[in-house]
C-alpha cells in the first residue's frame, strides 16, 4: 500500500528498531537478491540499506503502484510535489512516520546530501510525459536519476577503507563514479527484463536510434515480435549493461571491508539477470529473467573470495 504524502502525522510513531523491522520485511518481500546482500553486512548497515531502500520504494510507488496507475497526471504530478517537500522536512529533521524516524537515523548516523533524493523524485517526474527515449545520452539522464542516485544514497553506508580514511583527503579515493555506474547497470538491466511489462503501460525505455540501427519496429516491440534483429538489439542491450557492471567493479576494492562482499555478491547476482535474459533467448515478452535461488547461493563463495582481493 502506497503512503501518501499528504498522510497527517501519524498519532503514535513506532520505536526505532520496530520500524527498522518494518523495512527488512518488506525490503525481503520486494527484492530478493538484492536482500540476500544485504545480509552479508554489519547489522547497523544492513539496517541502513533497508530504510534506504524503503524510500526509494515509496518514491517509485508515487508513480507505478496500481493504485497510482489509474490516477491522472494532475494528481501523481502533486503527490510528486508533496513528497518532495516531505523529503526536504525530513532532512530538516521533521519526522511524521516509522519511514522517517529510521531514515532520521542513517542521516545522523551516515550523513549524506540532499540532491541524490531530490533526483530521484525528479526521475519519477520524468515518467510523467516522457515514454520514449531519443537515444542513450537522454536514457542516462533517467537511469542516473532513478538509479545511479542509489549509489549515492548508499555510498557513505558502505564506507572506505581504513587505509583510505586515515590518508590525506588529495589521497582519499572518489566512489561515486563507481557508484553511479553500478546503479546505471542495475537499472539497465531492469529495463531489459521489464520490456515486456513496460510495453503494457505505454513505455519503451530502449533508446529509438537502437531500434532503428536493428531495423526492429515499434509495433513489432508492441507486438512482443521475436526475430533476428530483436534478437541482435536484445545482444546489444545487454553487452552495454555488462560494460556498465564493468565500471563499477573499480571502486569495490576501495570499499570497506564489512562492505565489499555485499557489494560483490549483489553485483554479481544482478549481472547474473543479464544471463538469465540469454538463457531465455532474449523472449523476455513472455518470460521474466531471474537467477534461482540455488545459483545465488553457489555464487556467494566466489563473491567472498574477490572480496578478499584488493
Amino acid at each position: 500500500m502506497v503512503l501518501s504524502p499528504a498522510a497527517p502525522a501519524a498519532a503514535c510513531i513506532p520505536e526505532l528498531d520496530e520500524a527498522y523491522e518494518v523495512c527488512r520485511v518488506e525490503t525481503e518481500r520486494w527484492a530478493k537478491t538484492f536482500y540476500l546482500g544485504t545480509l552479508l553486512m554489519p547489522p547497523v548497515k544492513r539496517r541502513a540499506i533497508w530504510a534506504i531502500y524503503v524510500w526509494c520504494r515509496r518514491t517509485d510507488e508515487l508513480m507505478d503502484s496500481p493504485e497510482a496507475q489509474a490516477l491522472p497526471v494532475a494528481e501523481l504530478s502533486e503527490r510528486l510535489d508533496l513528497w518532495e517537500a516531505r523529503t526536504r522536512e525530513l532532512f530538516s529533521g521533521k519526522i511524521r512516520d516509522g519511514l522517517d524516524r529510521v531514515m532520521a537515523d542513517v542521516l545522523e548516523r551516515y550523513p549524506q546530501p540532499l540532491m541524490p533524493y531530490l533526483e530521484m523524485i525528479e526521475g519519477q517526474r520524468m515518467d510523467l510525459a516522457k515514454h520514449r527515449y531519443a537515444d542513450f545520452n537522454e536514457l542516462y539522464q533517467y537511469c542516473f536519476r532513478v538509479a545511479g542516485t542509489v549509489g549515492l544514497m548508499t555510498q557513505e553506508v558502505m564506507g572506505l577503507d581504513r587505509a583510505y580514511t586515515t590518508a590525506p583527503w588529495s589521497e582519499r579515493p572518489d566512489t561515486s563514479d563507481a557508484a553511479v555506474a553500478l546503479g546505471i547497470a542495475n537499472q539497465l538491466t531492469n529495463i531489459l527484463r521489464d520490456v515486456g511489462e513496460d510495453r503494457g503501460r505505454g513505455r519503451i525505455y530502449l533508446p529509438q536510434e537502437d531500434l532503428q540501427r536493428f531495423n526492429y519496429s515499434e509495433d513489432e516491440l508492441l507486438a512482443g515480435t521475436l526475430n533476428d534483429n530483436w534478437r541482435a538489439l536484445m545482444r546489444f542491450q545487454v553487452q552495454r549493461a555488462r560494460e556498465w557492471f564493468a565500471r563499477s567493479e573499480a571502486g569495490v576494492r576501495w570499499l570497506a571491508p564489512d562492505a565489499r562482499w555485499p557489494v560483490w555478491a549483489s553485483l554479481r547476482l544482478y549481472r547474473g539477470i543479464l544471463d538469465a535474459i540469454e538463457r531465455l533467448n532474449y523472449d523476455v515478452f513472455n518470460h521474466r529473467a531471474y537467477v534461482p535461488k540455488a545459483g545465488k547461493l553457489l555464487d556467494l563463495p566466489v563473491s567472498y573470495l574477490m572480496a578478499q582481493s584488493r
